[in-house]
């Protein structure tokens, strides 16, 4: 199983290239992306255990650097340090959406221990999944620090007409899922409001 899995990687790695250079050429995408908007509310749910209980948000690096990098080209009209509850997750999530978020971003809970639900919370919510975010995350992960990748987890998906992603807490990979979709976020949100 983890060979094929490996596998898989590299058939992904391989065609990478070509599919970027594809999807760059493309005129259609070329023409949704400029008739986007370049006006995306963004909202932040950092899931913390440790940072919730001080809610001292200098001492959260990962959702500092999305707060930083998101308002360079969007709004971020809310940023919230919760525990890890799936409850309280729901919770921030109807709240950011009933504010008019059009993309949210959390960071946190997503290993494998009992205390992480992050992932399940979200893909028990999810309306549509887009699967490629966390593909494309496993596998520049893998790029990066080979076998170990097998444990990171990411995803997104759309729930009320809100894009949602989510990532690992550490700030390198925070880093990393950010560069693969600040830059896509309003062709995204255009094929969602459609």
């Amino acid at each position: 199983m983890l060979e094929k899995f490996w596998q898989i990687l590299k058939i992904i790695k391989s065609n990478w290239q070509k599919l970027k250079e594809s999807a760059m050429k493309s005129k259609t995408t070329e023409k949704h992306r400029e008739e986007s908007s370049k006006i995306i509310k963004c909202c932040i749910i950092i899931l913390s255990d440790t940072i919730s209980k001080s809610q001292n948000k200098d001492d959260d690096k990962s959702g500092q650097y999305l707060l930083k990098k998101l308002n360079e080209k969007y709004d971020v009209i809310d940023y919230q340090i919760i525990s890890d509850n799936k409850y309280l997750l729901k919770s921030r999530i109807e709240d950011m959406i009933n504010k008019g978020s059009d993309v949210i971003l959390t960071s946190g809970g997503t290993g494998i221990n009992s205390r992480d639900i992050t992932i399940e919370t979200l893909t028990d919510l999810f309306e549509k999944e887009l699967t490629g975010f966390g593909e494309i995350f496993r596998l520049k992960t893998y790029e990066e620090l080979g076998s170990p990748a097998i444990l990171t987890r990411a995803t997104s998906g759309t729930y009320k007409n809100t894009l949602i992603f989510s990532m690992p807490g550490s700030p390198n990979a925070v880093k990393l899922g950010l560069s693969l979709i600040i830059d896509e976020l309003p062709h995204l949100i255009k094929h969602l409001k459609e």
